[in-house]
């Protein structure tokens, strides 16, 4: 891999019996991974709390534990993030419904419902929903997020085309 990250293979929401049940404080990146995945399964859990606003990405903290916490985001068509790190939070993104792409200087991924992203302390990145449909996604923080630096696109501008 080019960008030093990981990507699950296929819809990681299709194997919960394959993963063990999430610890209660989880304490590695698959362990992280599966409390991702276990949330993601459980409907019931988070499907009513998604709102869309169409002026603003729409977030909510769904779940806050001994040194990480869990958000749910939603992104109408054409709503996106700044390009961004996590300051010294590792993270994992899992796309639980539509579809968003991640543009990073290694250049562009398109993430669809059930793909799960891991991401290291200041991994660079820019997620943007240019879909049509609208997306949701769950996002999981250690530690807890306490910074998200916005940079510069001619970061990834110099190693890939990001508007393409």
């Amino acid at each position: 891999m080019t960008d030093s990250d990981l990507q699950i293979a296929g819809d990681i929401l299709e194997v919960p019996h394959l993963l063990p049940p999430p610890r209660e404080h989880p304490s590695t990146v698959a362990e992280f991974a599966g409390l991702a995945c276990a949330i993601a399964t459980d409907r019931d859990r988070w499907a009513h709390l998604v709102r869309y606003d169409a002026t603003s990405r729409w977030y909510h903290r769904l779940s806050a534990g001994p040194g990480h916490e869990v958000w749910l985001l939603s992104w109408v068509p054409g709503q996106g993030s700044e390009l961004h790190d996590h300051g010294r939070s590792c993270g994992v993104l899992t796309v639980l419904a539509g579809t968003l792409t991640e543009r990073t200087a290694g250049g562009r991924r398109v993430l669809r419902s059930g793909t799960q992203r891991v991401f290291a302390p200041r991994y660079v990145h820019q997620i943007i929903n240019d879909a049509l449909e609208p997306a949701v996604s769950l996002h999981v923080y250690y530690p807890g997020l306490t910074e998200m630096r916005t940079r510069m696109a001619t970061y990834c501008e110099k190693s890939a085309q990001l508007t393409t």
